[in-house]
């Protein structure tokens, strides 16, 4: 089965060591998705795989036939930005921009997980059945992706505004 990627089909590398982020960037143009540390730890490159997220530099692209990726570039619909997208333009939700890609595709991916009732190393009581999206909690969700400009503020403002609502 081919991996579709934004919706549409695409070949895997013939090379089984290519990454996945290799794959969408240098095969498949799609430059949204970072490449920050390449190493796991920045989270620049979180893409969403079948809904969940993932760091895509360690991720061999093999690993993912069959499956449904969505980038930064796949989450705007037909009818303009996804929420998400347009509330970090209007919190300010990124400076240089460069770790805006994985920070959105990590928070709709960490929306998903408090949906389901996942907890987190700070997660409190989990006999209520459903986790509400404190600052603790968001910052604990969001720890493995960097903004080294400062923009935590905005981006924290972005999140809560899309998400605090639907999960509190």
């Amino acid at each position: 089965m081919p991996i579709r990627i934004n919706g549409t089909e695409a070949d895997l590398p013939a090379d089984a060591r290519v990454s996945l982020l290799d794959l969408l960037r240098e095969t498949l143009n799609l430059h949204g998705t970072k490449k920050g540390c390449n190493q796991g730890a920045c989270g620049a490159c979180t893409v969403l795989v079948d809904g969940e997220r993932i760091v895509s530099c360690l991720a061999l692209a093999i690993q993912y036939d069959g499956r449904d990726i969505t980038t930064i570039e796949g989450l705007a619909g037909e009818h303009g930005l996804h929420p998400l997208q347009q509330a970090f333009i209007d919190h300010d939700g990124f400076q240089c921009g460069y770790c805006t890609p994985g920070q959105i595709c990590s928070a709709i991916g960490m929306a998903s997980e408090l949906k389901r009732g996942v907890p987190s190393h700070v997660t409190g009581d989990l006999t209520t059945g459903q986790i509400a999206l404190t600052r603790e909690e968001l910052a604990e969700r969001m720890s493995g992706n960097l903004c080294r400009c400062g923009a935590h503020n905005g981006i924290v403002d972005a999140i809560t505004e899309v998400y605090a609502k639907d999960l509190a």
